[in-house]
């Protein structure tokens, strides 16, 4: 009889944390809560720093401003892995290279944007679907 009920809280258990963990996976990824979809956004700027840490990698660009003067905007990008299979590589961008940077603006001011994709000053589109000239 101890031996049923230890098995059936385990059994419960493993429900639970099973159950918990696909809906922190499927919360993480709901973009549409943390950007606008109908907002989408193109700014072009000068690469100051570019993070590839997991979750996903964020590039950072000064760009200026309507007045003149610099602002500093940060655009949430895929997995750094994701980022590599799509033919990114930290030698393809340097700090003060021009790009131009596609996406949608954040819900939340703090954080710019998402990056749908990324064009070099060559022409060469970064994203979703890894490099394509133009």
């Amino acid at each position: 009889m101890l031996l049923n009920r230890a098995r059936s809280l385990a059994l419960m258990a493993t429900a639970l944390v099973l159950f918990m963990g696909n809906s922190l996976a499927w919360a993480h990824h709901s973009f549409a809560a943390a950007y606008n979809m109908d907002n989408p956004i193109e700014i072009t700027g000068k690469i100051v720093n570019v993070r590839l840490t997991n979750p996903h990698s964020y590039f950072f660009l000064d760009v200026e401003g309507e007045n003149g003067e610099m602002q500093r905007w940060s655009f949430e990008a895929g997995t750094p892995s994701g980022m590599i299979r799509g033919g990114y590589s930290p030698e393809v961008i340097k700090e003060g290279d021009m790009v131009t940077i596609g996406g949608f603006r954040a819900r939340d001011e703090s954080t710019n944007g998402m990056l749908t994709k990324l064009v070099t000053s060559d022409g060469t589109e970064y994203g979703m679907f890894g490099p394509r000239e133009r």
